[in-house]
């Protein structure tokens, strides 16, 4: 019986061993998600912040912060169709349904300003120093927006008016309405809290310090379960915390530089944006108990995603890369 005999030692079968250990390993597929499509966007290099959707008309709004535009998206089309110029540092934007009006809130510009939904004319600009996040409580048509000093202020939709400027203990950042109480929860920084606001009243109700991680800045909700999901970047992870004690009931280390957080209610799932250049996928298996499931590379400062319960899809805004004319939005759909 004769056998075959290789030579380790030979020249070109060395160099052939060597050609194929340098060939790239292929990108496995995420296990939790499931990329669908990318829209391009256009702009200059550098991040992009929060975004909103209107699912009636679909069309998604996005705050393209480097480029000082809002973004308008249409996803049926699934392509860029206008760009408003102008929004100087651009970061939160909530859309009114009811109506048809698209609420921005502009940093340096220091103004939140409100654009008809239908030809995109601006209809107001209303001084906020410093304004940030942005959301809107369609039963009272008022839009909520945290800005600099330290405060959260409540606008009329329809009349512009300033109903209400609620002080806060430190400087807001991401925050979250209840749909079925007058409720409103809120993450300062310096110093960190979780503060419970009482829409009906305007007020704050509680201020929670946090324990396990320090500066939460996005926050997502679990309206059934009274538990709230707090992004932090010192000790980077999610806080679990119960909404009706202010007790932290779990810690899940996360990458670094979070800025959105989604929980997706019907698939038990969060989802976490990290600058670091990664989306975080965890598992809640009961109120107090999570996992991580995946953790998905993505891109350098692609920090900020979507998550519309209504579609069931994740968007997540990556920044412009060498030989792309703009940024890209990257559309997701959960895996079973």
């Amino acid at each position: 019986m004769f056998g075959l005999k290789i030579c380790l030692s030979s020249p070109a079968l060395a160099a052939g061993l060597l050609l194929l250990a340098a060939q790239p390993t292929p990108a496995a597929e995420p296990a939790t998600l499931k990329l669908v499509q990318a829209i391009p966007l256009k702009g200059v290099a550098g991040r992009l912040d929060h975004a909103a959707i209107d699912s009636r008309h679909g069309r998604l709004f996005v705050a393209n912060l480097s480029n000082n535009s809002l973004d308008i998206v249409d996803l049926k089309a699934g392509k860029l169709v206008k760009q408003i110029p102008g929004q100087k540092k651009i970061q939160g934007i909530a859309y009114a349904p009811d109506l048809d009006r698209i609420c921005v809130g502009n940093g340096i510009g220091g103004e939140c300003n409100i654009f008809d939904g239908r030809d995109y004319k601006l209809l107001r600009s209303i001084k906020l120093l410093g304004a940030d996040n942005v959301r809107y409580l369609a039963s009272r048509h008022l839009a909520y927006v945290g800005h600099a000093e330290k405060a959260l202020s409540a606008l009329d939709a329809r009349t512009y008016e300033v109903k209400a400027e609620i002080k806060l203990p430190g400087r807001p950042e991401g925050f979250h309405l209840e749909t079925k109480r007058p409720r409103l929860y809120l993450n300062t920084v310096d110093p960190t809290r979780l503060v419970v606001i009482d829409t009906d009243k305007n007020e704050v109700l509680h201020r929670y310090p946090l324990k396990l991680a320090d500066r939460a800045y996005p926050l997502a909700l679990d309206e059934a379960n009274h538990r709230l999901f707090l992004g932090c970047r010192n000790k980077p992870s999610v806080v679990v915390m119960d909404s009706e004690s202010g007790k932290e009931v779990a810690r899940v280390p996360i990458p670094e530089d979070i800025d959105d957080l989604f929980f997706d209610a019907r698939n038990k799932r969060l989802s976490a944006s990290c600058g670091a250049g990664f989306l975080a996928v965890l598992r809640q298996r009961d109120a107090d108990h999570y996992e991580t499931l995946e953790t998905i590379p993505t891109v350098k400062l692609a920090r900020t995603c979507l998550f519309d319960p209504a579609g069931g899809r994740l968007y997540l805004f990556v920044p412009r890369q060498e030989g792309q004319e703009g940024p890209t939005i990257r559309v997701y759909e959960p895996r079973p």
